[in-house]
């Protein structure tokens, strides 16, 4: 039986190195991004269908995801669309702050509870990618690692809350990985080798958490490099 995955933020970066990855492993992909124009590796495969949906128009992307999965097994939500914004706190603007909340927190937790009634029904898996700064301080990033720190609370305390169901909830924590996330920061992934992770990296790691015996949860999974570097821009 086909199984049908749902990921945010698939059009680039790790979302879509995992989506080549669940492709490969036979998955149905239904992909939220908003520029596919570069994703040609997926897009061309028959099993991939793009969604370019707002996440911050609630009402919007709420009906979308309802329309998309009625009818259908949900067996995988993968909670990966994220946004930072980095600096001295007080220079952020509040349009940037309310943004990284929005979709790196508020999104997965709507998303999940949307599709939560559909993953017990399938016992699902649920993998929400947060970042090492979810367990550490993070001066001049302040808000961002809030906001992962957040996602990692919630993934402990919904695993806790619907393993019952067989539901199982994973939340991976990779440290620099070499993406446009620090567009709008001025360092960026080292391109030394072994001093950054790429994207096909946390792919990886999806692989073998959902490869993993059904009778046990990877709960927290944390993928750093080897070497401990940024480069500044």
């Amino acid at each position: 039986m086909t199984r049908t995955a749902i990921i945010t933020g698939a059009s680039s970066g790790i979302g879509r190195a995992i989506c080549k990855e669940l492709l490969d492993m036979d998955y149905e992909v239904y992909g939220i991004g908003r520029d596919f124009t570069k994703a040609e590796n997926i897009t061309s495969h028959k099993s991939f269908h793009k969604l370019e949906l707002d996440l911050l128009d609630t009402v919007k992307m709420e009906s979308g995801i309802r329309a998309l999965c009625k009818g259908k097994e949900i067996a995988l939500l993968i909670n990966c669309a994220g946004v930072g914004y980095y600096g001295l706190h007080e220079e952020l603007s509040t349009k940037s702050i309310s943004e990284m909340i929005r979709i790196d927190l508020e999104v997965p937790l709507l998303l999940t509870n949307i599709l939560l009634r559909k993953l017990k029904e399938s016992k699902g898996t649920i993998l929400n990618i947060a970042s090492v700064t979810s367990t550490q301080s993070n001066p001049h990033g302040a808000a961002y690692g809030a906001a992962k720190a957040g996602l990692l609370s919630f993934g402990k305390s919904l695993y806790d809350e619907a393993r019952k169901y067989g539901v199982k909830v994973t939340t991976i924590m990779p440290d620099m990985t070499d993406t446009n996330l620090y567009r709008n920061a001025d360092f960026e992934a080292d391109k030394e080798e072994n001093a950054r992770l790429l994207p096909e990296d946390i792919a990886g790691a999806v692989r073998y958490i959902l490869s993993c015996d059904p009778h046990m949860t990877i709960t927290e999974f944390t993928i750093r490099p080897q070497f401990h570097r940024i480069a500044r821009k």
